[in-house]
């Protein structure tokens, strides 16, 4: 067993074109614990997200912070700490905060996941 204390885990900072703007990254569980899961948090600042993009697995987004949307090409939802966001492999989709709110989420995936950035 281990314990992981997000609020000790070093914040890495993240400039990639996927990204709107500047976040970091806090890896939670990676290969080194697991090779079946992929557990990171992403924190956006204010405004920022990130582009459309797919995943070649599923993903579950885990609000931990703040105020965010998730997004497809048909609708828009808000969500908030503790809501659990569940998108299938291949959906289009984007996820970020919203302009009034900073933004955190977990991620949990396949560490052989891919993605796919479907907008500049």
């Amino acid at each position: 067993m281990k314990l992981v204390r997000i609020e000790q885990v070093a914040k890495e900072p993240q400039v990639r074109p996927l990204f709107t703007g500047p976040v970091t990254t806090q890896l939670i569980v990676g290969q080194e614990l697991s090779q079946n899961f992929l557990i990171q948090q992403v924190n956006f600042e204010r405004g920022i997200r990130n582009k459309f993009h797919s995943h070649s697995i599923e993903q579950i987004l885990i609000v931990t912070k703040g105020k965010g949307i998730v997004a497809t090409e048909q609708e828009e939802i808000t969500v908030g700490p503790g809501d659990v966001v569940f998108i299938a492999a291949g959906e289009k989709h984007w996820h970020g905060a919203t302009k009034g709110s900073a933004f955190s989420h977990l991620y949990v995936m396949s560490p052989a996941q891919k993605t796919t950035q479907l907008e500049d």
